[in-house]
């Protein structure tokens, strides 16, 4: 059976082709966004830095899998780029006294999640198009939450004043436009991410719709920015908020070296 390490790391020799322009971010690239936007691009370091068009990220943390599945411990791997939107996400733990891996893959605006137990056994093997839409979620959550300067690139996004503390974005991609709010704390730092457009699926084979969010608990520094370092990953159901992932980033490159 064909490992998922190899297929993790073929997709992102394929994608990550050579070094990208070493431009810096200036308070010009600043003004076509919304204020809010701004004040946080400032926050997290972005001006005086390279624009960001890639990065690689470690997590350690606990999921669950569905509304009712055990807490398990894992550490996740993933590779993001944004010319063109890719994502490649390798995650590693134990469940049931077993080990158990996951593979998320993103590219050309088509997604895939194979989750296997014991290196053996597939459990999960999912596709289609409320995969790719949830999947469009995903990439936009994570360049909000952890490659805030790529924004400044993202000129198809279509961005809404909200009140004071909040912006609204529609994100289009291929066949998909994902609606998300994004929620500033006074000071400026992101609080939160929600978005309706995400899909529960346990299996790959039913799904479920409910609002999903991404609530920030500290920010730290990391190669030379300061960004979101803890978050959870939150399901909004009829019955109340269930938060199933708890997030802990321990290392971020921005735009690696091919390797």
């Amino acid at each position: 059976m064909r490992s998922y390490r190899r297929r993790y790391e073929e997709i992102v020799r394929q994608n990550l082709t050579g070094p990208p322009d070493a431009a810096i971010v200036t308070e010009a690239d600043l003004t076509p966004l919304p204020p809010l936007i701004q004040t946080y691009l400032r926050n997290v370091g972005a001006v005086g830095r390279p624009h960001v068009h890639s990065f690689r990220a470690v997590f350690e943390g606990t999921f669950r899998n569905g509304l009712k599945g055990s807490k398990m411990p894992f550490r996740s791997e993933q590779v993001n780029t944004f010319d063109p939107p890719t994502r490649a996400f390798l995650m590693n733990g134990r469940a049931y006294g077993l080990p158990a891996e996951g593979l998320h893959l993103f590219q050309g605006g088509r997604a895939t999640m194979q989750i296997r137990m014991a290196r053996l056994f597939q459990v999960v093997d999912a596709h289609g198009p409320r995969m790719d839409q949830s999947e469009t979620v995903t990439l936009f959550n994570d360049l909000c939450l952890f490659a805030p300067a790529a924004l400044i690139r993202m000129r198809q996004v279509r961005w809404e004043e909200d009140g004071a503390q909040s912006v609204k974005a529609a994100f289009p991609l291929v066949d998909h436009t994902i609606q998300a709010r994004l929620v500033f704390l006074p000071d400026g730092d992101l609080a939160d991410f929600v978005s309706p457009d995400r899909f529960l699926s346990q299996d790959g084979k039913t799904y479920e719709s409910y609002p999903w969010s991404t609530p920030v608990h500290a920010y730290a520094e990391h190669d030379g920015r300061r960004i979101p370092s803890l978050a959870e990953a939150v399901w909004h159901t009829p019955e109340g908020a269930f938060p199933y992932g708890r997030f802990q980033l321990v290392e971020i490159q921005y735009n690696p070296k091919v390797t």
